[in-house]
């Protein structure tokens, strides 16, 4: 008798990394939020459909949404090592020379999400302190600008443990999943 073939390895489900964080999570608050978003649009067509009128409040909510599910698909690509990377040129260098690369890259991908981080609190603190509501219904503006800040430290997280990996010589190659 012969065995079953092995499963093909898509690069997405692998061992976990023990004490990691799962990308379940973000997987979840993505497919929830992307569940609203069509909910949300769906409504307003059939609204609009049936009345001639809309729900202008919709487009809020929706580009707000839109906002949140890039912010956590941003970490769950770098926590799987799938974020967008140009490889013409590392592609081309020696393991040690591409891996410094990588290092760099994940470094600067580090301080730029500890700078919109930052100055997503510091808007998150203004539209706090001067009241600011939002033009289409008229809420706070900060309950949607909290989530700049706090999802920019999710993924910055997700870059640390990614840089830790590296250092360490466990980052596995690209597209392997990895956890924080």
């Amino acid at each position: 008798m012969s065995t079953p073939p092995e499963p093909a390895d898509d690069g997405q489900h692998t061992e976990p990394v023990p004490g990691g964080v799962p990308v379940k999570i973000e997987e979840a608050i993505a497919a929830v939020t992307m569940a609203l978003i069509c909910c949300i649009t769906f409504a307003n067509v059939v609204v609009r459909y049936l009345t001639n009128a809309s729900f202008a409040f919709t487009e809020e909510f929706t580009v707000f949404l839109m906002v949140v599910l890039t912010l956590v698909g941003s970490a769950a690509a770098f926590a799987r090592n799938r974020h967008i990377r140009m490889t013409f040129l590392t592609d081309r260098l020696s393991p040690p020379v591409a891996r410094k690369v990588e290092l760099l890259v994940m470094l600067m991908s580090a301080l730029m999400f500890a700078l919109l981080a930052w100055y997503g609190w510091k808007l998150f603190l203004d539209d706090w302190q001067y009241d600011t509501t939002s033009p289409g219904i008229g809420i706070p503006q900060w309950i949607y600008t909290i989530f700049l800040p706090l999802l920019s430290v999710v993924i910055l997280l997700r870059i640390v443990g990614r840089t830790i990996r590296l250092l360490k010589g466990q980052a596995g190659r690209e597209g392997q999943e990895a956890q924080l």
